[in-house]
């Protein structure tokens, strides 16, 4: 059996529904704090699936992973911007939560664990495309938390042979997503389609990979690599700038706001103003990214309509 931590989340649940679709028998265990019920109930009456409405810091997370030889653990406090505010709450959401997860993968002789970290790692990189092993300085807490559980990752994986994947993803947007620049704007321009208002300076530039190339990626490496512990970047080639964002969201959506700005160089405190990952190792494994941007960006948009409509 495959456990998902997470999987009523965002990603979460894309990665239940290929495993599903696979063949897998799979757990989802989420508490839904910011998951969704509605992200999975297609799955409920699945014969190979099963959910759990769980904190993954409650002490018997070990009995819930028993029958579970590979984890997939991707829940966590998803918030760049209120890790700065909240800093002893993103510490136990991710940190802590993490610690649990893998005693629990321990003391049930779990094979493996795969886990979502983040570009966040490297802050401000000095170079770009960013390689696994520049050097890592975050300027979030966010950033800093994922950092510690990829060491203890790596730890358990040397110490235990619990083989350990850590997955450093760039911004991951698609249906079922509920943060992120394109979400805002989305909502902005919903509720005032004559001005958007646009965090930092509106030359923020980084990368966007759409969920469907993103749940490839965390599969490739998991079936591909062979090492007791390794990173990979996942994310696009190519960056986008935030103002160009804003003007696909407002062609898709047939508008043509003013633009308004908030200032500085940065959306909110931690935010990297440019960020683009190296791929080369993940793609050495066999994967390459097959949405285009703006592909994705009319499937996501697509989506939001129907949600509202």
């Amino acid at each position: 059996m495959l456990a998902i931590t997470g999987g009523a989340g965002f990603i979460g649940s894309h990665l239940a529904d290929f495993l599903i679709k696979k063949g897998e028998e799979v757990v989802v265990i989420d508490n839904l704090s910011s998951g969704s019920i509605s992200n999975i109930k297609h799955n409920l009456t699945s014969g190979n699936f099963k959910f759990i409405k769980k904190n993954i810091l409650d002490s018997n997370l070990s009995n819930i992973l028993r029958e579970s030889e590979s984890v997939f653990h991707l829940a966590a406090d998803p918030s760049v911007k209120t890790s700065s505010e909240d800093p002893k709450s993103n510490f136990r959401l991710n940190v802590m939560a993490t610690f649990n997860v893998l005693e629990a993968a321990r003391k049930n002789d779990a094979k493996e664990i795969i886990f979502t970290s983040s570009s966040t790692v490297y802050g401000e990189a000095k170079k770009f495309p960013t390689p696994e092993d520049h050097s890592l300085e975050p300027i979030s807490n966010y950033g800093a938390s994922k950092i510690a559980c990829e060491s203890y990752i790596s730890s358990y994986a040397h110490t235990y042979g619990i083989k350990g994947i850590v997955l450093r993803l760039a911004n991951i947007f698609g249906p079922r997503a509920r943060h992120g620049v394109i979400f805002d704007f989305f909502n902005k321009l919903r509720e005032n389609p004559t001005e958007l208002l646009i965090l930092g300076n509106g030359r923020q530039n980084k990368s966007y990979l759409y969920i469907s190339d993103c749940i490839e990626a965390i599969l490739t490496a998991r079936n591909k690599q062979k090492k007791v512990y390794d990173v990979f970047n996942i994310g696009s080639k190519k960056m986008v700038q935030v103002n160009k964002i804003a003007k696909l969201v407002c062609g898709c959506l047939g508008l043509n706001p003013s633009f308004k700005y908030a200032g500085g160089k940065r959306g909110w405190s931690g935010d990297v103003v440019k960020m683009l990952l190296e791929t080369k190792k993940i793609e050495r494994l066999g994967w390459g990214e097959k949405t285009s941007f703006e592909e994705g960006v009319k499937k996501y948009l697509d989506w939001l309509s129907s949600q509202r409509s």
